[in-house]
């Protein structure tokens, strides 16, 4: 049994591979045309890698990066071939994600200093942002936590309906107020319940819109100001959701919230269904924030903790 199968169950380490399917068949039908005819890893071979790399939404940043690491073993290794090419980018790309991921977590753990463990989710509309809160909960449920929600997105009717959805399939409380309600208010309301209860976890949704940068800080600021009074040092996470399936449009997004906002986290959801996986290599990158989880399937189950070696080894199995 290899060292990957150990770390995540046969289960979760098929879903992942599953997920990763489109992604991977689309990245290695390219990288097969790129050496085809060649026997070493010269500059035209490095040249059709970097548009590989390029066009599978890793980014051009870190594309620039790998390729430079792959050009230092070159000048190191001179005889390189490119039927090597293959493991030497799974290093590489390895680590790159080394940097910025930890690689070692494989379950929903909560922090033992931290009770309640705070959560504030921030992302537009559309990247799956409830769904990410729903499943959260479960996988945080039934890991055996107390979780509560907070339907701090007021903006939308919708989002604090969905969310309620949620709370009932989990079996979880769900603090929620009116439509247009302050969301800061939703948040501090959701904190004292959470103490009260005795929660393990509390998830905080917030509005999923971006139209000014200046608005959305002061907003994130007063929710967090707030949440203070009841829990010293929250938020303990802002988790930002991107949508892995608009490959370079999520790198725009998490420019975006960075810069608005301070973000902690990363989730990547809608891996499966796409060949844009690559994109989770780029902004892990890039931004240097870890990406804490990773969406590869629609079933509940389906949110992963990312863990670099599992994905890696899926990427290139």
């Amino acid at each position: 049994m290899s060292f990957f199968k150990r770390i995540f169950s046969s289960e979760k380490k098929e879903t992942l591979d599953k997920g990763l399917e489109q992604t991977k068949t689309s990245f290695f039908a390219k990288l097969t045309k790129a050496v085809a005819g060649k026997s070493t890893v010269d500059e035209d071979v490095l040249d059709n890698l970097e548009e590989v790399l390029v066009s599978s939404d890793v980014g051009v940043k870190t594309t620039l990066k790998i390729i430079d690491r792959i050009e230092a073993r070159v000048a190191r290794d001179k005889y390189l071939g490119t039927e090597e090419l293959n493991k030497i980018l799974r290093e590489e790309i390895a680590g790159l994600l080394s940097e910025t991921n930890s690689g070692e977590a494989t379950e929903f753990d909560v922090p033992a200093n931290k009770k309640p463990y705070v959560i504030m989710v921030v992302g537009v509309n559309g990247v799956g942002k409830t769904t990410t809160i729903g499943k959260l909960a479960y996988q945080f449920k039934k890991a055996g936590h107390k979780v509560v929600l907070g339907a701090g997105d007021t903006f939308r009717a919708a989002a604090i309906d969905q969310l309620q959805i949620w709370a009932d399939r989990v079996g979880v409380p769900i603090v929620k107020q009116q439509m247009g309600s302050d969301p800061a208010s939703v948040a501090f309301d959701t904190l004292q319940s959470a103490v009260t209860q005795g929660a393990d976890v509390v998830i905080i949704d917030t509005a999923g819109r971006l139209h000014n940068k200046v608005n959305l800080m002061n907003e994130l600021t007063k929710v967090k100001r707030v949440m203070q009074k009841v829990v010293g040092d929250a938020p303990h996470d802002v988790l930002l959701v991107l949508d892995g399936s608009t490959g370079q449009n999520a790198f725009e997004q998490a420019r975006e919230f960075t810069a608005a906002t301070e973000v902690s986290c990363l989730a990547v959801t809608k891996l499966d269904g796409t060949a844009k996986g690559g994109v989770v290599i780029g902004i892990s990158d890039q931004f240097q924030i870890p990406v804490k989880y990773i969406g590869v399937g629609e079933g509940i189950e389906d949110l992963q903790v990312f863990n670099k070696y599992e994905f890696v080894d899926s990427f290139f199995k």
